[in-house]
């Protein structure tokens, strides 16, 4: 025994391996990094259609007897309104995106709040999902806030999966083979970024679909149990989505400029630094945990550092953590946090922490002041190709 942390094995992973999977461990657990052919895979995602497992992500359940009232008191967006019937086997409502704060106002995790199907009470309870570098934190922030005669957390990550599709074809794919025509493809593409639509798929099972604008593709969420997940990605896989693996995903989140916690983000962020607060901040809800940090930093401060994009060019791409310099000074004025090598912008791009007196655009070096040049952009005014 040498005392080393066991590795959480993908619950699909006979299937991943018939198709060829290469594995990679990552946040302690086992993901399928590649099929083989990345670049098919990319093309896929962007050109035709794609699978992802994304298992890895983490689920938290909350109910009790008020466990939206206290939710909304500790998260900082909405809590979701309850889901309306569209016929008799769709339900619609929202996936709001939110985050965890301190009272200093840094990040715990960010997460989505999800009404949950209950069979008690399926008005009051919630699903919320999170990466797992996010989950201990989270538990812990609910243990000491939460009273628990009102609201109740558990970890039911082991009994829900997701699957995302990727692609111009995902919808028409989704439609067809893994919602089994419940929802047209022109209803499912025509959804919005967190956008929700519950569906019932026979014998009790339910796939929940969201909209993700996580990556630079259209994407949708399949949100299920896990013996449902193994047969959506098989019908999928039938009806000709690429299984796609987390080397393509990354690189598609870094083209869409999309920050993750625990590789961009961490405990010591404050959302405005990331930009996230357009996402994850409702301004005009009542009072929650950070608030007053947020709104000060709005309305008469600002942040020392933001989160921005940077293109290398067609140097090899840089280790995560390397260092920005602003020449002729000498210390750094910012690290690449996520590098990816991109087709869409035909070299290196990255995200990366910069100093709040580097607007954009300018030119910074890599590694040394007289390293090799990245031009840096705002990721919500010019990140594009």
């Amino acid at each position: 025994m040498n005392g080393a942390p066991a590795v959480e094995a993908s619950r699909l992973r006979d299937l991943h391996e018939r198709a060829g999977a290469v594995f990679a461990t990552v946040g302690g657990a086992e993901r399928a990094r590649h099929y083989g052919d990345p670049a098919g895979e990319y093309a896929a995602a962007v050109a035709g259609t794609a699978v992802v497992d994304r298992g890895h992500l983490r689920w938290l359940a909350v109910s009790g007897r008020e466990p939206g009232r206290m939710l909304a008191g500790l998260i900082t967006g909405r809590v979701p309104a309850p889901l309306v019937d569209e016929g008799p086997d769709v339900r619609r409502g929202r996936a709001e995106p939110s985050a965890l704060l301190t009272a200093r106002g840094r990040m715990i995790t960010d997460l989505r709040v999800l009404r949950a199907a209950s069979a008690g009470s399926p008005e009051e309870a919630f699903l919320l999902g999170l990466p797992p570098e996010g989950l201990a934190g989270a538990s812990e922030h609910f243990r000491k806030f939460l009273p628990p005669r009102l609201a109740a957390v558990e970890d039911v990550s082991r009994d829900v999966l997701t699957l995302t599709v990727l692609g111009p074809g995902a919808a028409r794919l989704s439609s067809r083979d893994a919602l089994g025509l419940r929802m047209g493809a022109d209803e499912i593409d025509a959804m919005a970024e967190g956008d929700l639509a519950r569906v019932s798929v026979g014998g009790g099972g339910a796939v929940t679909v969201v909209r993700t604008a996580d990556v630079a593709a259209p994407a949708w969420d399949l949100v299920t149990d896990p013996g449902t997940a193994r047969a959506l990605w098989s019908v999928l896989v039938d009806g000709g989505a690429r299984p796609t693996g987390t080397g393509v995903w990354e690189t598609l989140r870094v083209e869409a400029g999309r920050p993750a916690y625990g590789a961009d983000m961490d405990e010591r962020t404050i959302p405005i630094e990331a930009g996230i607060h357009r996402r994850v901040v409702d301004y005009g809800k009542g009072c929650f945990t950070g608030q007053e940090v947020i709104v000060r930093i709005r309305d008469r401060g600002h942040v020392n550092r933001h989160l921005r994009g940077l293109r290398l060019g067609d140097l090899p791409a840089p280790r995560t953590g390397t260092e920005l310099f602003r020449p002729p000074a000498e210390r750094p004025v910012g690290k690449l946090t996520s590098v990816a090598q991109s087709p869409r912008f035909g070299g290196v791009i990255a995200l990366g922490w910069v100093r709040r007196e580097v607007e954009p655009p300018a030119q910074l070096r890599v590694g040394s002041p007289d390293g090799p040049p990245a031009s840096v952009h705002d990721l919500d005014v010019d990140w594009r190709p």
